[in-house]
């Protein structure tokens, strides 16, 4: 495209983002003026894309990590012709418009991740680097090359600051992600202050240590910066590639450009003054010229060809592929096989205690069988978390096609890396660790809830019943904080055969994220439950475990480890004892009414629950009249079944609440 035109459309692009921020009377206005070149030159010429096909397959990625600066990429989506109205872009932040405050995966087209927290994006377009290399090496063929695209993040100072893009920034240099274009808007700025205030290291260098390619260019320069991002598009080194673009922060508002006060919605006061310094009209607010509506459509006619021609070719790679295709449609639709398929494929549990977690694994490696998108990974902990997918390999630089990602020592890179992996589109992803150190990765894990990611996580060593690695490692408060988390569901199975059903619920489950809480020790097989019952049950969330044989009287709630306590007190108590196994709240609750009266009637007031966890979470399920047993402090260095004795989290302890309670 002309670079009149580009330069047109920045400016313009400058004018969305002042009118949209005045007007709200709040926002975030420096990336969107400072980057404004940047943001031409990638919507108006270097992005393969298809705004009349926003989920075209082969499309390059653009995310914007610094999510802050969201009315940079509303302005370009709206110039680049996606279905983003002028009206949306006067909307910016306001109740349902699709222009909220930060970038929302599945409310705006062209939206490719829900970003905001700093630094997740660039974490998510290395998944999506990831996922793209898996999936050219999967389904392109010698004849028909589909899959070719880019994955390009915009990040800032604050993004590259926080731990989660340094860990994912090492985790892609390590792994040869050259398909990534990172570019670093390098304003020397960060909120409260000048960049020097809190950083002085050497960018450059840093990433040529985690094995980058780097470049250096002025950001407002727009034919440099597109022969540099050209350059970095066409790297074949096995290297992922950082541009790192100065700009100043806020250009077009002379009164703050280049300071820390441009970050936010503090130069909008001078949007008057501003407007008639770039040559805006005065009485078109929310202005785009024909000139550079009509220049960017002729620039979609050509993306269109690509398109198209693309089209031609995928229906060439159909027809030669059928098996491939309809695997890569099962992936971009988000099918698995029907629960009952999933559970035939699951080898009955042994008759001998173990822990969830080798049960666990069992079981996943069944579904890897009948899932051959799904890919798994560890945060270091493959031995422990006992998750590898024994049928194939590892991810490596020479192989693609491994299904085993091995994450390093970097929690909170995989929970971004996997969303970036969902973000995609093809591939189902999960990845594991111990749930102590779920905390690392909570911010990614929210995220992945909000965006209705079809991840799942596992998290094993899930209690007090760690044993002797103590405190440190022994979760008491994670489980019930991450069922805090609005739909992330939470399943702490109690035996293999919940374990079973656990797996086939987090498969299943295509409208977000699934946590499976298992344990490190070994739990009884709980042979007086059938076993389609306690299979099915955790599809339900919680179900009758053990019925009563006379007038109801007690109820005892139970999940993982703590079921078998609860069926060891039941005798103890009494006939009218009832025992209902809770492996996931969040499943239950949503049931219908009937079926949750039916498991937990509201006329029996006599109820107790047993976790060895927090116990604040469950006494919405005993009310006033009832108990909850479980540990409201840090746990103790020990064998595990003396700390659970120590801790009182025993058969007798509930038989003792029972009493208490009038039972």
């Amino acid at each position: 495209m002309d670079t009149r035109i580009l330069s047109l459309a920045a400016t313009q692009a400058r004018g969305l983002a002042i009118d949209a921020v005045h007007k709200a009377g709040i926002g975030h206005l420096g990336l969107p003026l400072g980057a404004a070149e940047i943001g031409a030159v990638l919507f108006g010429e270097a992005l393969e894309f298809s705004p009349t096909d926003p989920r075209w397959l082969n499309r390059d990625r653009f995310v914007l990590s610094a999510g802050h600066g969201s009315m940079f990429l509303y302005a370009w989506l709206h110039i680049a012709g996606y279905d983003l109205p002028i009206g949306q872009i006067r909307n910016f932040r306001q109740l349902h418009s699709m222009t909220p405050g930060h970038p929302e995966f599945g409310e705006t087209e062209g939206v490719e991740a829900t970003t905001g927290p700093l630094g997740q994006g660039v974490g998510n377009a290395v998944g999506m680097a990831v996922a793209a290399k898996q999936c050219a090496a999967l389904f392109n063929t010698a004849a028909h090359c589909i899959l070719d695209h880019h994955i390009v993040c915009l990040a800032g100072d604050g993004c590259l600051q926080e731990g989660v893009a340094q860990e994912a920034c090492s985790f892609a240099g390590h792994f040869g992600l050259d398909n990534l274009i990172l570019i670093y808007d390098a304003n020397d700025v960060t909120l409260d202050a000048m960049a020097d205030v809190t950083q002085s290291e050497n960018v450059s260098a840093k990433f040529k240590a985690l094995e980058w390619n780097v470049w250096e260019v002025d950001g407002h320069d727009m034919e440099k910066f597109l022969a540099v991002y050209l350059e970095a598009k066409g790297s074949d080194n096995g290297r992922p590639n950082l541009i790192i673009a100065r700009t100043e922060i806020g250009r077009g508002i002379p009164e703050v450009a280049g300071t820390n006060k441009a970050h936010g919605e503090g130069g909008a006061k001078f949007a008057e003054s501003a407007r008639a310094a770039l040559g805006l009209p005065a009485d078109r607010l929310f202005y785009v010229s024909d000139e550079v509506h009509a220049g960017f459509a002729k620039r979609n006619e050509t993306r269109q060809l690509v398109r198209a021609a693309w089209g031609r070719l995928f229906d060439a790679w159909k027809s030669a592929n059928p098996a491939l295709a309809e695997l890569l449609e099962s992936g971009v639709e988000r099918r698995t096989p029907s629960t009952e398929e999933l559970f035939e494929a699951i080898p009955a549990a042994p008759a001998k205690a173990d822990a969830t977690r080798n049960s666990g694994g069992v079981v996943l490696n069944a579904l890897a069988e009948k899932l051959p998108l799904l890919i798994s990974g560890s945060a270091d902990l493959h031995g422990s978390t006992k998750n590898y997918i024994n049928s194939s390999k590892d991810f490596t630089r020479d192989n693609r096609l491994g299904r085993n990602l091995r994450f390093g020592i970097r929690e909170h890179a995989m929970g971004a890396i996997v969303n970036g992996i969902a973000y995609h589109g093809i591939l189902r992803a999960s990845g594991a660790t111990f749930l102590a150190f779920a905390d690392y990765m909570r911010g990614a894990l929210r995220l992945s809830a909000l965006a209705k990611l079809p991840n799942f996580q596992i998290f094993t060593h899930d209690s007090v019943g760690v044993g002797e690695d103590g405190p440190t490692h022994q979760p008491v408060e994670q489980t019930s904080a991450l069922r805090l988390i609005p739909g992330l569901d939470v399943i702490r199975p109690g035996d293999a055969e919940e374990t079973a059903g656990a797996f086939v619920a987090a498969v299943s489950n295509t409208a977000g994220p699934t946590a499976l809480i298992l344990s490190r020790q070994n739990l009884p097989v709980l042979s007086s439950i059938p076993a389609d019952r306690r299979r099915l049950g955790v599809l339900r969330g919680g179900y009758v475990a053990l019925a009563e044989t006379t007038t109801l009287e007690c109820v005892l709630i139970a999940s993982g480890s703590e079921l078998q306590h609860a069926l060891a007190a039941a005798p103890k108590i009494g006939p009218g004892t009832r025992v209902v196994s809770m492996p996931s709240p969040h499943r239950f609750d949503a049931q219908p009414a009937d079926y949750r009266e039916s498991v937990l009637p509201a006329a029996c007031r006599r109820r107790i629950a047993i976790e060895a966890g927090v116990t604040a979470f469950w006494w919405k399920y005993v009310g006033l009249d009832g108990e909850v047993i479980g540990i409201d402090r840090f746990g103790l260095s020990a064998p595990g079944e003396i700390v659970m004795t120590e801790l009182g989290i025993t058969a007798e302890a509930v038989v003792a609440a029972a009493r208490r309670i009038g039972v």
